[in-house]
């Protein structure tokens, strides 16, 4: 799979996560790229409505994970930002979400990509402010199991 998808507002961009997260099956990981501010969490919450996620859903920037149990499958998020060494997600017990019944969401997982399951999706938002300042290019890729 390799799409490209453009938005032009957060309300599209969340569309967009919606759509994706409705389609993840139990066992999913999605791996999220994309600078500081370009939408991840604004992403990220559509995805947790796609799942059936009924509350609020921030970014784990100083938990690390989040876990919510409120959809049709759990939602692992993960923002591995401000991870030192991979150990720390072995001291959170990372195995058991990647490998687990719900859908893990990595933001940032470029920095742990030695643990990485090795079948995801890959989501690379971009801003383009020739295009605009709320335009996202939203490239997907990977083949999911």
């Amino acid at each position: 799979m390799n799409r490209v998808i453009t938005s032009n507002s957060e309300s599209e961009t969340r569309e967009i996560g919606r759509e994706i997260g409705a389609a993840c099956k139990a066992g999913t990981s999605v791996f999220l790229h994309g600078d500081l501010g370009v939408g991840k969490t604004v992403f990220t919450k559509g995805f947790a409505v796609g799942l059936g996620i009924t509350e609020p859903v921030n970014s784990p920037t100083f938990t690390i994970v989040q876990v919510y149990e409120s959809g049709r499958l759990p939602l692992y998020h993960f923002d591995v930002y401000r991870i030192g060494d991979v150990e720390e997600m072995e001291e959170i017990g990372y195995e058991e979400y990647f490998y687990g019944d719900g859908v893990c969401l990595i933001e940032w997982a470029e920095l742990i990509q030695e643990i990485l399951p090795e079948n995801g999706i890959d989501i690379l938002i971009e801003k383009d402010v020739e295009k605009g300042f709320d335009f996202r290019r939203i490239t997907v890729s990977g083949n999911p199991e």
